[in-house]
């Protein structure tokens, strides 16, 4: 049976406050972000070399097994970058998100790391205006 908590007679309710999030927080969250995707790039390097070094003593290399496991090391260290490139480039101000898979990019990016797609808008010639 679930219970349900019941006020007290008289008890305020607890009001969270709504602060937007400020530049700090971002900076915090992809500090955050850095710190667990280089543990996680740490663990499948090791865990990728002990797979290798394990089929190798047993000389029975499964390829396909290697290839798919190192696409998901290669996968982090792409994500694990590009969160570095954009924490250095915080001084700035300048970095965004893919408009199409949300990921984060730096100012210098011109496609975006995870899924490719152009991040820089094409102009038609005729919208540009000459001074």
């Amino acid at each position: 049976m679930r219970r349900i908590p019941i006020p007290r007679r008289g008890a305020r309710p607890a009001v969270e406050s709504f602060a937007p999030p400020s530049a700090s927080d971002d900076i915090v969250d992809l500090e955050r972000r850095r710190d667990q995707l280089r543990s996680r790039v740490a663990e499948l390097q090791w865990d990728l070399g002990g797979l290798v070094y394990e089929m190798a003593i047993r000389d029975h290399i499964k390829v396909d097994l290697i290839v798919r496991r190192a696409a998901v090391l290669q996968d982090a260290d792409a994500e694990l970058n590009e969160v570095e490139r954009i924490l250095r480039t915080e001084q700035t101000g300048a970095s965004g998100a893919c408009g199409t898979c949300a990921a984060p990019h730096s100012s210098g990016a011109t496609y975006c790391w995870q899924c490719g797609m152009p991040l820089l808008q094409q102009v038609p010639s005729e919208a540009i205006s000459a001074p």
